[in-house]
């Protein structure tokens, strides 16, 4: 039988409420008078939010503030498309949206590599080494060779040329089934593979490939950084992750000081009765009885309390939960799973208790605990933490990269930067849908919250050294 949820240790809450917030962001208060000189995004960052505060007040924007948002957008795509110094990640989206077949090479590129996939499987079932169709003699031998060696290297046009002349060989053309051999027939395969609508979508990417506007467009995302499978790519994914893990290293660190202090102050020192504990790599089990999709299943690190129980096997509640993140970007960009992380949490049943896995083991946490944890915004601060040791920066981007993207990769955008390339002018007034859209859209609702939820993160946000820090402040005073 479990008792009920003891309240939150006070040196936690102390802790909590000291501990130094160095990512934290004001509120945007009356805009300046001088922000059209600011830099454009600041300037849509400051407009997005007054929009917002404007609508929470049941009040309309007003023609003041729509102008100075479409100005600042205006100056804002000026910049992205310089070629000296501008996006090129912008620049190749306003060439996509120009040049129809820089289009069509895009839209094929994004489904290549399943293409891929399924010719790869057609040429194995018939060329595969192993086959015994390879085994036959001259020509047709050579061939079949020259098949699998095409679909190796994505030779897609010599594929096709390959492919053809084999059907035209009199020794398949004109094959028979034959009862005595278990080999299926190669023509049916061969000519299901020579108008397979992969092959087609492949090679047409193929020949798309040498236009000189698709090569600046290849040029532009790689400018971005490594593509994907690359050597290099792969490096920077092996040092991100090794960045990913120090930082965790570090919160658990913090966390097990603050259990260490939390222990001391309890007045406890029984091997077998430590109250509190930190735990890392914490999985969500699938018994929970809600929908795991997108949502956070692994936290990063936690402090238990041990729960009073008449069970002989220790059950713990929770009483804080760390994420680490090497960025605020990365904080921000987490948060959404995040809170379908929580939600999933506390749709655990009260009176269940529920086998977690960790790094130490399992573990086994009250229902009770779980379902109490807050599932909205308001109650976070007092059960989440995000951690890192990143530097407070001393000019902290204002306006999210996701919302920078979800601005200028609108229609209207597209066009008006189009139009400055094409002809070195364009109406600002032009812009005026996007204002529209971020008032009215509920697509929208991200980039208009984007402030709003950017400050939230942040106020979440802590040093490792600044949550070490408080944690001796207050074990001090205390």
């Amino acid at each position: 039988m479990s008792l009920p949820l003891p309240p939150p240790p006070a040196l936690l809450d102390d802790t909590l409420r000291a501990v130094a917030r160095r990512y934290r962001l004001p509120a945007i208060g009356v805009v300046p008078e001088r922000i059209h000189e600011a830099n454009p995004t600041t300037a849509l960052a400051v407009t997005i939010e007054q929009a917002r505060l404007a609508l929470a007040n049941g009040e309309v924007p007003s023609a003041a503030l729509k102008h100075l948002f479409i100005e600042s957008l205006a100056r804002m795509v000026r910049d992205a498309i310089r070629p000296d110094a501008g996006d090129p990640a912008f620049q190749a989206m306003v060439l996509r949206h120009r040049v129809p077949h820089v289009r069509e090479y895009a839209s094929l590129a994004a489904r290549a590599e399943q293409d891929r996939r399924l010719v790869l499987a057609a040429v194995n079932a018939v060329a595969h080494p192993n086959k015994p169709q390879r085994h036959a003699s001259g020509p047709q031998r050579e061939a079949m060779t020259g098949l699998h060696a095409a679909a190796s290297a994505s030779s897609w046009a010599a594929l096709h040329d390959t492919v053809r002349g084999l059907l035209a060989m009199p020794a398949i053309s004109n094959e028979a089934p034959n009862a005595m051999s278990n080999a299926a027939p190669l023509q049916p395969a061969l000519a299901q593979l020579l108008h397979s609508p992969a092959l087609e979508r492949l090679r047409r990417l193929e020949a798309l490939s040498s236009d000189a506007q698709v090569r600046q467009y290849r040029t532009l995302w790689d400018r971005q950084g490594p593509r994907s499978g690359t050597a290099t790519a792969t490096a920077q994914g092996v040092s991100s992750r090794q960045r990913g893990a120090a930082v965790e290293a570090l919160a658990a660190q913090a966390l097990r000081a603050l259990a260490q202090r939390l222990n001391d102050a309890e007045g406890t020192s029984a091997p077998d009765r430590v109250p509190f504990r930190v735990v890392t790599s914490m999985r969500v089990p699938a018994s929970l009885p809600a929908s795991h999709e997108r949502a956070k299943t692994e936290w990063d690190a936690v402090l238990l309390r041990q729960a009073e129980t008449n069970d002989e096997t220790p059950a713990w509640d929770v009483c804080l939960l760390v994420e680490a993140k090497a960025s605020v970007d990365a904080a921000t960009t987490d948060l959404p799973r995040l809170l379908r992380g929580l939600r999933l949490l506390a749709h655990a049943e009260k009176h269940v208790v529920y086998a977690f896995q960790t790094e130490q083991g399992t573990v086994r946490l009250r229902g009770a605990s779980l379902s109490a944890l807050p599932t909205d915004e308001t109650g976070l601060a007092s059960k989440v933490l995000y951690c890192s040791d990143a530097p407070a920066e001393s000019n902290p981007r204002v306006l999210g990269a996701a919302s920078r993207m979800q601005l200028l990769s609108a229609p209207a955008t597209l066009e008006f930067a189009s139009k400055l390339i094409e002809t070195q002018q364009a109406d600002s007034r032009d812009l005026e849908p996007v204002w529209h859209q971020l008032l009215e859209s509920p697509q929208w609702s991200a980039v208009l919250n984007q402030y709003r939820r950017l400050r939230q993160v942040r106020e979440w946000m802590v040093h490792a050294d600044d949550l070490l820090a408080a944690i001796g402040d207050v074990g001090q005073r205390a």
